[in-house]
C-alpha cells in the first residue's frame, strides 16, 4: 500500500509572471489522486487536470484486473486456455514487468495476483496458515509462465487458474502517462500523485524543483529529509498499517510471490527514478527482498536510488542517494 500522507508538497499558489498553479483531487483507481500543474489561467488549469483524469480512466480500463472488460481481465479469463491479442502498450506493459522480475529474481511478479488469499491483515487472523497452505498458494504463481508472443502481441498463461494484477507497476505507469500527456499538451510544470506515485516536470513558479519531504512512519512527527524533484519520480510502499504479528515476528501485507510468505524486516521503501512506474515496481522487490540484498540491487542501477526504514526504525540509504537531511 502507498501513502502519499509521506509527502509535503511545497506549493506556492501566489501569482508570478501570470501564472497559477492549479490543484485537482479525486479518488480514483480505489485510492488518492492529487494533480497539480502550472497553468496561465485557472481555465487552463481545470482542464490540464481534468486531462489527467480522462488519461487515469483511459489506462484503467486496460489494465485493471478488476474491470471484468479490460484487455488484462481477458487475458487472466482465458488463462490455460488461448493467447490474448492486447494493444501495443499493455503488451510493452507486462514485457516490461517481465524484465524487473528477472532483474529481482522474482521478488517482484505481476502473475502474484494468482495466489490463494490465505493472509488475512483486517484482524481476523488468529494463526498462520499451516506450511503446506503456503506453499499450495504460491503453485500457479511464476513470470516464466507467462509467454509473449511478440509478433502477434498475445499474452497468453500457461495454467488455468493463473491471474496478473498490475497494481505493483500500473499506478506508476499511469502516472508517466499523465506527464507525457500533458506535457504533449502544453503543460509545462506539474506534479501528479497516483497514491503515493508521483512524477514531476518543470518546476514551480517561484523557479524553485517540486520537493518532497520524508518521515519516518515511527515517528510521524518528523521530518528526517527533503529531497528536491526535478523531471523525476518517487514512489514509497509502506507496511506499518497493514501487518499480522504472530510469535513476536511482524508480516508484511506484502507477500514474497516465491515463497507464499510475507515479507519482513521492512516497514517502508521510497525509491527515486526517472520514471515512476521503475521506482513502483523495483520499492515493491526491495520489500520482499529485505535491506542487504535491496541496496545491493539499487546500487547496480544507474539512475535509481532508495531510502529504506527497517522494522526498528533505523534509516537505509543507496550510496549515490543526495538528500537534505533535516
Amino acid at each position: 500500500m502507498k501513502y502519499s500522507v509521506f509527502f509535503l508538497f511545497y506549493l506556492y499558489t501566489v501569482l508570478s509572471f501570470g501564472q497559477i498553479i492549479h490543484k485537482k483531487k479525486a479518488s480514483l483507481l480505489g485510492s488518492p489522486f492529487e494533480i497539480t500543474v502550472v497553468a496561465d489561467d485557472t481555465i487552463k488549469g481545470e482542464q490540464f487536470c481534468n486531462i489527467a483524469i480522462e488519461e487515469v480512466k483511459r489506462v484503467e480500463h486496460l489494465i485493471s484486473d478488476w474491470i471484468p472488460t479490460s484487455q488484462i481481465s481477458n487475458v487472466n479469463q482465458n488463462a490455460g486456455i488461448k493467447p490474448v491479442k492486447v494493444d501495443d502498450e499493455v503488451f510493452d506493459l507486462v514485457e516490461r514487468a517481465i524484465k524487473i522480475s528477472k532483474l529481482t529474481n522474482g521478488a517482484f511478479d505481476i502473475s502474484y495476483a494468482s495466489m490463494d488469499k490465505i493472509w488475512k491483515f483486517d484482524g481476523s487472523m488468529k494463526k498462520m496458515p499451516t506450511e503446506a497452505e503456503i506453499k499450495k498458494s504460491v503453485e500457479r504463481v511464476g513470470y516464466q509462465k507467462i509467454i509473449l508472443n511478440a509478433e502477434e502481441k498475445t499474452i497468453f498463461l500457461k495454467e488455468k487458474g493463473m491471474k496478473l494484477g498490475l497494481g505493483g507497476i500500473g499506478q506508476g505507469y499511469i502516472a508517466d502517462k499523465i506527464k507525457i500527456v500533458l506535457q504533449s499538451k502544453g503543460c509545462q510544470s506539474g506534479i501528479v500523485n497516483v497514491s503515493g506515485d508521483i512524477n514531476t516536470w518543470g518546476y514551480q513558479i517561484d523557479g524553485n524543483p517540486w520537493t518532497v519531504a520524508i518521515v519516518n512512519p515511527l515517528n510521524k512527527e518528523k521530518v528526517f529529509a527533503s529531497f528536491p524533484l526535478v523531471d523525476s519520480a518517487i514512489e514509497t510502499s509502506g507496511n506499518y498499517e497493514k501487518y499480522v504479528t504472530f510469535n513476536g515476528k511482524r508480516y508484511s501485507h506484502i507477500i514474497d510471490p516465491r515463497t507464499g510468505y510475507p515479507a519482513t524486516g521492512i516497514i517502508s521503501v521510497s525509491v527515486f527514478a526517472k520514471q515512476t512506474e521503475i521506482a513502483d515496481a523495483i520499492a515493491t522487490g526491495i520489500f520482499v527482498l529485505g535491506v542487504d540484498i535491496g541496496l545491493d540491487l539499487i546500487n547496480q542501477i544507474n539512475g535509481v536510488e532508495c531510502i529504506i526504514i527497517d522494522d526498528k526504525g533505523t534509516i537505509h540509504y543507496s550510496k549515490n542517494i543526495d538528500v537534505k537531511t533535516n
